[in-house]
């Protein structure tokens, strides 16, 4: 599943060929994604102007002209292939790169949207657990209502922590997870911001801030998980599939794992072997040494 940063990625590639422009025409096919596509979705988008690309999460929000909101996911095999007017085609997103899409037909795309400079979008997902939908209030809706502030963001620091972990007595790592917690982490970087932080992924989140304020592990915490992120999208993301950057390359911060993925591999720092356990049904990478 695609994280902030791949996430981030792809809204960085895909903005300077939408915003501005206006959608001229829609198909979508006949098959179900996560969700039914909503009810006169191609009517909908149809003559609108996409006002800006944003992102929320792991979620990207279209800003469309009349006040309406697109809001799509990549799901965990999903992708956009852009087809600029010269026929040079990128793809964005997670699954995998080609040359170009003819047509839009093939047997796993799901959405074409073409625009006013003939340009072609094509959304395409081979195990459909991406989706569409369509409001007028994205912080109302019913996947985004709930989300915590963004890990990158000045809502989110140590006093954001202190107060969400304040009696807290599940796994540090697990609320991370969260999204209730922060927006947009995922196993990757919450694993890699723990290492940074010198913090144990097996820790009571209360005991980070026993009085429930913030506290210098707190402030290493949020910190890491901060530059952890940033680093991530300057690298364009990390490839574990086939993630693809947006001129094709593929996201280079895997290069980068100090512990994920890494088991029985020294420990950057101390030299004793990464350990893996799973908590929650995930995988999680740590040195049992520095991290405390």
């Amino acid at each position: 599943m695609p994280e902030l940063p791949e996430v981030e990625t792809v809204r960085r590639g895909l903005a300077p060929h939408v915003q501005g422009r206006r959608i001229r025409h829609v198909r979508t096919s006949a098959k179900r994604l996560r969700f039914d596509w909503p009810e006169g979705f191609a009517q909908m988008l149809t003559g609108r102007r996409v006002e800006a690309l944003a992102r929320r999460g792991k979620y990207l929000l279209w800003q469309l002209s009349g006040g309406m909101w697109l809001i799509s996911h990549l799901g965990m095999s999903g992708r956009f292939s852009v087809l600029p007017p010269d026929g040079n085609g990128l793809a964005l997103g997670e699954f995998y790169f080609h040359d170009a899409v003819e047509t839009g037909t093939g047997p796993h795309d799901h959405l074409l949207l073409m625009l006013d400079d003939g340009t072609r979008l094509i959304y395409t997902d081979p195990r459909r657990f991406g989706f569409f939908d369509l409001t007028d209030d994205p912080a109302r809706h019913r996947m985004l209502r709930h989300m915590g502030p963004e890990p990158l963001s000045e809502a989110f620091g140590a006093a954001h922590l202190a107060q969400a972990f304040c009696g807290r007595a599940a796994p540090v790592k697990n609320l991370l997870l969260d999204q209730r917690v922060v927006a947009g982490l995922g196993n990757i970087y919450v694993c890699e911001a723990l290492f940074l932080a010198g913090i144990s992924p097996r820790r009571k989140a209360a005991s980070l801030s026993p009085s429930g304020r913030p506290t210098a592990r707190l402030q290493r915490l949020a910190a890491a998980v901060k530059q952890v992120l940033e680093d991530a999208i300057a690298a364009g993301g990390s490839t574990l599939r086939d993630h693809q950057r947006v001129d094709g390359n593929a996201g280079g911060f895997q290069q980068c794992f100090a512990v994920y993925d890494r088991e029985g591999a020294p420990c950057p720092v101390c030299g004793a072997p990464v350990k893996r356990i799973v908590q929650g049904g995930r995988s999680t990478f740590f040195c049992g040494r520095c991290q405390r």
